[in-house]
């Protein structure tokens, strides 16, 4: 069926590493506020929010500018440790994979990173980006980097470009493919679920600090699906 939007898929080109990048920075930050929007309606700390609320009314005198003081506080740190666990995550790839995506990925038959292209005002632009890889031991593929820009999304696009890696991984011989999503992520979750993903484990080791990431509350989940 042919594309009711002007955008195709197509290998990635050493030229497109820039913009990529500037994708990738874009895709991993615009996490940080549903993260923190998700933590802080968490029944714990909107309880402790609350009480430390209290507790600056009543150290303020009955001050409620104390109150919403010692209330910002808490939630300004809430919003930090979500912050850095999506800017360390984003500067460890920028400074390692993501800083040459040929020789990262590309060298190997069993690796495959590609573009969405879309026509915009006659001009093409990259708009979304996804990498499949050889999940270490030739068995099984790994879905990662997938991120589309946010006016060409609702699009179909995000399916397109999964199906686009688990055709990759079909054509190797691979059994599944698996991928990583964060807990906020919900949009991503609910595509991966549409197209036959299954979530088989969960954890917060995101590589933040242990505190951070507790208070976060962000889960990373594994999501697989048989090919």
């Amino acid at each position: 069926m042919a594309n009711k939007w002007p955008f195709s898929i197509r290998e990635y080109r050493p030229s497109d590493q820039h913009v990529v990048m500037s994708l990738f920075r874009d895709g991993i930050f615009e996490h940080v506020y549903p993260a923190f929007f998700k933590a802080m309606s968490h029944p714990d700390h909107i309880g402790i929010a609350l009480s430390i609320s209290m507790a600056g009314y009543v150290l303020g005198g009955s001050s409620y500018f104390q109150a919403l003081l010692f209330g910002s506080a808490w939630a300004g740190l809430i919003y930090y440790c979500c912050h850095d666990i999506y800017e360390g995550y984003m500067m460890r790839r920028q400074s390692t994979d993501m800083a040459d995506i040929q020789a990262s990925y590309l060298e190997e038959p069993d690796n495959g990173f590609w573009v969405a292209e879309a026509d915009i005002n006659g001009q093409s632009k990259v708009v979304g980006m996804v990498l499949a890889q050889d999940a270490g031991d030739g068995s099984y593929g790994e879905m990662c980097h997938m991120v589309v820009a946010f006016p060409w999304r609702r699009k179909n696009l995000g399916s397109q470009m999964t199906r686009k890696a688990l055709d990759f991984c079909k054509e190797r011989g691979f059994s599944r493919l698996v991928l990583d999503v964060s807990s906020p992520q919900t949009a991503a979750v609910s595509l991966y679920e549409k197209l036959g993903f299954v979530q088989t484990a969960s954890h917060r080791n995101t590589h933040a600090n242990r505190l951070f990431s507790n208070l976060a509350r962000i889960n990373v989940m594994r999501m697989e699906k048989l090919i």
